[in-house]
């Protein structure tokens, strides 16, 4: 009998043999298996009976192969019961052929959810199975894979029924698509901060890490918060990827999962359940935000340890998890966005009211953030205090579904320019990526020479950031050669401790005000 594991969030094929012996009665089961496989026996021996069969009392052996393989969770119950049923010769061995069977069962024989079905799913495709046996309530997101037969059975009486060949399971289908639904918060909402609002389509339309400094009140997190009404819509690929990380932590899910995840954990959460890890490793935060947008606000007020546990997620774009029997790999690409006051009171720098904080103070409240930690961050902007006249105008900002077009276009932009390394967004380009699709123009390479003179303390990483920040202003005004001016706008975003880069060009504010043409 073939079953699943899962291991963070794909899953591993396991075989469930079990053997029906004369002797003492008994029930083993070996091979690493979790006290919750263990204690199976007893809701194995309740369901049978509520079928009108019984748990033979004999000596009862089931092994879960491999056998050195950690085997956690609870849908081992429906193929170890049917195994009993086979081996008591009640059904023919042959009637599970070619097919994976996992479900928790119920004291009254009910099939119950298990996690990851929809990674079970596509494990049982992979292996050239002609399909797998689900709870009802699990089969729905498992019916979007193609080329498998996927059954959904509400008790276990059903599966008996269909093995002995008196009825057919009944198939699951796979939820019809639906649109996604809008945002409840839009941009409109936001009044005044134009150099905010770029950073903000800027951020979405290339994938680039995303810091917002300025004092309480000012819109910071009401920015963060509208990022999923400007998002792109997720492909079929992606949504896979994204249906599959929250099946495997018992998400009812009735279909794909269609919206981009938005996280925003408090800022008390621990390194482990932000990354992901326990005993058996499950995914954190950053694995439930991948495809999505993870958003940290007040960011000094996170534990620094756990905010250099990022560095290397925001780099590779994925966390691996090693524990002493197996080594787990979770998917972590997401849009990183934090927020931050200056100072512990908010108002340094605002010349709106005097700050309280010692120099001493605020140079501790700024030390929690590493340099390294920043210098992963492409965009670092101050977002100043909003004039009264901004805030009781009655002239709105341009709407969400108007910045989206322009970000669902340039990312169109990007997906094409790099298919060749299969990349999706220019924040993920590797530095031979880089160097192939980022070309400069004399005067933009000027200007970049300029810069490393005048910020000696730009790193190398800090410099290809800055050019891919550059790519994507470049792609939101459909320019295929960075410009002096998308360089500077570039430089612009990481200007909050600096002067500002000395090249004239405008902000979008209602209307996008990017160079059409670039220097040959």
């Amino acid at each position: 009998m073939l079953s699943s594991s899962l291991r963070g969030i794909d899953a591993t094929p396991i075989d469930v043999e079990v053997d029906v012996a004369g002797g003492l009665p008994a029930y083993h089961v070996v091979g690493m298996a979790a006290q919750s496989v263990r204690e199976g026996a007893v809701r194995i021996r309740a369901a049978l009976e509520a079928v009108g069969q019984s748990l033979p009392t004999k000596k009862i052996t089931v092994n879960l192969a491999p056998a050195d393989l950690p085997k956690p969770g609870t849908g081992f119950d429906l193929p170890i019961a049917i195994g009993v049923l086979v081996g008591e010769g009640l059904l023919p061995a042959e009637a599970a052929a070619g097919l994976m069977l996992c479900g928790e069962l119920g004291l009254d024989g009910t099939l119950r959810a298990v996690r990851g079905a929809l990674s079970s799913a596509i494990l049982a495709r992979s292996l050239g199975l002609r399909g797998i046996v689900l709870p009802a309530v699990s089969a729905g997101e498992a019916a979007v894979v193609e080329g498998l037969e996927v059954y959904a059975a509400r008790h276990l009486q059903e599966v008996v029924a269909a093995f002995a060949g008196v009825a057919p399971l009944p198939r699951a289908s796979p939820v019809p698509g639906r649109a996604p639904t809008i945002a409840p918060l839009d941009l409109s909402d936001v009044r005044g901060q134009s150099l905010a609002r770029s950073a903000l389509e800027v951020a979405v339309a290339g994938g680039h890490g995303l810091l917002l400094l300025g004092p309480p009140g000012i819109g910071k997190s009401m920015l963060a918060r509208r990022i999923p009404s400007i998002l792109p819509p997720l492909d079929h690929a992606a949504a896979l990827e994204v249906t599959k990380v929250y099946s495997s932590i018992g998400t009812e899910l009735p279909g794909l999962v269609e919206q981009r995840p938005f996280r925003a954990p408090h800022h008390s959460i621990s390194s482990a359940a932000l990354l992901g890890g326990g005993s058996v490793p499950r995914p954190g935060e950053i694995t439930l935000a991948h495809h999505g947008v993870l958003f940290l606000d007040e960011l000094p007020e996170y534990s620094r340890a756990t905010l250099e546990s990022l560095r290397q997620p925001l780099e590779d774009r994925e966390i691996i998890v090693g524990r002493a029997h197996s080594t787990v790999r979770f998917p972590a690409s997401f849009l990183f966005v934090a927020a931050a006051n200056p100072c512990p009171c908010g108002w340094s720098g605002s010349r709106v009211r005097e700050c309280l904080c010692s120099t001493a103070a605020v140079d501790r409240y700024r030390a929690r953030l590493s340099g390294p930690l920043l210098d992963r961050i492409d965009l670092q902007i101050y977002v100043p205090p909003i004039p009264l006249t901004d805030l009781r105008g009655v002239e709105s900002g341009e709407s969400s579904a108007t910045v989206r077009e322009r970000v669902v276009i340039a990312r169109a932009r990007q997906a094409a320019r790099l298919a060749p390394w299969g990349l999706r967004t220019n924040a993920e380009m590797s530095p031979a990526a880089t160097r192939a699709t980022c070309l400069l123009t004399s005067s933009a390479e000027a200007l970049l020479a300029d810069l490393a003179t005048t910020r000696r303390a730009m790193s190398a990483r800090a410099v290809d950031r800055l050019i891919k920040c550059a790519r994507t202003i470049a792609d939101l005004a459909g320019i295929d050669r960075i410009d002096r001016l998308h360089l500077a706008e570039a430089a612009n975003y990481r200007a909050f401790d600096h002067q500002p880069v000395a090249v004239p060009f405008a902000i979008p504010a209602a209307t996008p005000a990017r160079p059409t043409t670039a220097e040959p």
